[in-house]
C-alpha cells in the first residue's frame, strides 16, 4: 500500500492521515503569481509523502521558486510539520497538463485562459485559439508572447475586445 499522493502521475494510491494532513495544508499556500490558484490546483506540487513534499516550478527560471518554497515551509511549520522536507526537481520538467480541472476553471475565473488539457503534449506555441475567460468566445488573437508574467502570453477577444492573459502551453 502506497503512503504517499502523486498528481502527476494521475493515480490517487491510498493515504494516511499524516499525508492526507500535508496534502490539506499545501492546499491552502497560493500561487504567489496566481493567488486564486493553490500551489496543487497549479500542479506544482509532484507528490506527497509522510516525510517530504516534492514539488517542480513551471519552469527552470521561475522567479517565484524560492518564494514557493518559503510558502510551503511557513505554511509546513504553522501546522506543526516542521519535520517534512521540500525537494525541489525540475525533470520531469512541469507540464501545464498537470494543472488539476479545479485549476482550469479557477483561472478562468480569475481571468486568465487556462491551457486546453493535453495541449502540452501538441504545442508549446499555442497555436490553437483561446478561449476568452470573459464572454467564452474563441474569436481571439495572440497579442504578444509576453504576458503580465513569463508564464503568460497577452491575447485579445475579438468579440469583446478584452484583453487576456493566456497561461502558456508547455
Amino acid at each position: 500500500m502506497s503512503t504517499a499522493i502523486s498528481w502527476t502521475t494521475g493515480v490517487s494510491p491510498a493515504r494516511t492521515p499524516a499525508v492526507q494532513e500535508i496534502a490539506r495544508v499545501l492546499s491552502q499556500v497560493p500561487d504567489p503569481e496566481i493567488p486564486a490558484l493553490s500551489i496543487i490546483d497549479l500542479g506544482i506540487v509532484r507528490e506527497v509523502h509522510g516525510d517530504r513534499v516534492i514539488i517542480t516550478p513551471t519552469y527552470s527560471g521561475c522567479p517565484a521558486t524560492l518564494y514557493i518554497e518559503q510558502s510551503i515551509r511557513g505554511a509546513l511549520n504553522d501546522a506543526g510539520l516542521a519535520h517534512v522536507r521540500i525537494e525541489t526537481t525540475l525533470s520531469p520538467p512541469w507540464t501545464s497538463d498537470w494543472i488539476s480541472d479545479e485549476g482550469r476553471e479557477k483561472l478562468r475565473a480569475y481571468g486568465i485562459a487556462p491551457p486546453p488539457k493535453g495541449a502540452a503534449n501538441a504545442s508549446l506555441r499555442n497555436d490553437t485559439h483561446a478561449q476568452c475567460p470573459r464572454c467564452g468566445s474563441m474569436n481571439t488573437a495572440e497579442i504578444s508572447r509576453f504576458g503580465s508574467t513569463p508564464c503568460k502570453a497577452l491575447w485579445r477577444c475579438n468579440a469583446c475586445a478584452e484583453p487576456f492573459d493566456r497561461f502558456k502551453c508547455h
